[in-house]
Order: structure tokens, then sequence, then C-alpha cells
């Protein structure tokens, strides 16, 4: 599923409720950090994994992502490798 920008992230994640989201942070009528938070607010969908995607890296970012409720963090450009890795770790966490 791909979501066109925040809002949709939101309501296609209370929707669906994907066992892990890719969340851009650059996404037009809410940003990824607002739709991270109220996925995190849902009961139905807080403890989705959320792997948040930025390709502005500015000091803080990082702990911004992380703040809003992000799991974890990656710029772009994204190796595969890199990826693939930390969604099976993310994935790995939510089967205990």
């Amino acid at each position: 599923m791909l979501a066109r920008n925040g809002l949709e992230a939101v309501q296609m994640a209370k929707q669906h409720q994907p066992h892990l989201i890719l969340m851009d942070i650059q996404m037009p009528q809410m940003d990824g950090l607002e739709a991270t938070r109220q996925i995190r607010a849902d009961t139905k969908t807080h403890s989705i994994p959320i792997i948040a995607l930025t390709a502005l890296v500015m000091p803080g970012d990082l702990e911004r992502c992380l703040e809003a409720g992000a799991n974890h963090y990656l710029a772009k450009p994204i190796k595969l490798k890199q990826l693939l890795e930390m969604i099976a770790q993310q994935l790995s966490k939510t089967d205990n």
C-alpha cells in the first residue's frame, strides 16, 4: 500500500493495520512526524513498527523522529541491504 500524504498514511494504518510502516517525513497535507504521532496515539495502531525515511538530514532529525514515535530512522538515499535488515529486525521484534 502507498499513501500519497500523511492523512492517507494515518487512515491506511487504522484501516489495514500493517505489520510495518515506512514513513516518509516530507509529505503534503500532514508531515510524517505528525502522522507518526497520530498512529502512536491510536490503541489499534500504536504498536506497529515505523521506520522514518527522510531526504533532509539535519542535526536533530533522528531525535525528532524517535520523539514522534518512530522505531528507527534512515536517511535517503537508502541502501537496499540496510533497509531489508532493518525491516527484518523490526518484524522479528513484533513476532516475540
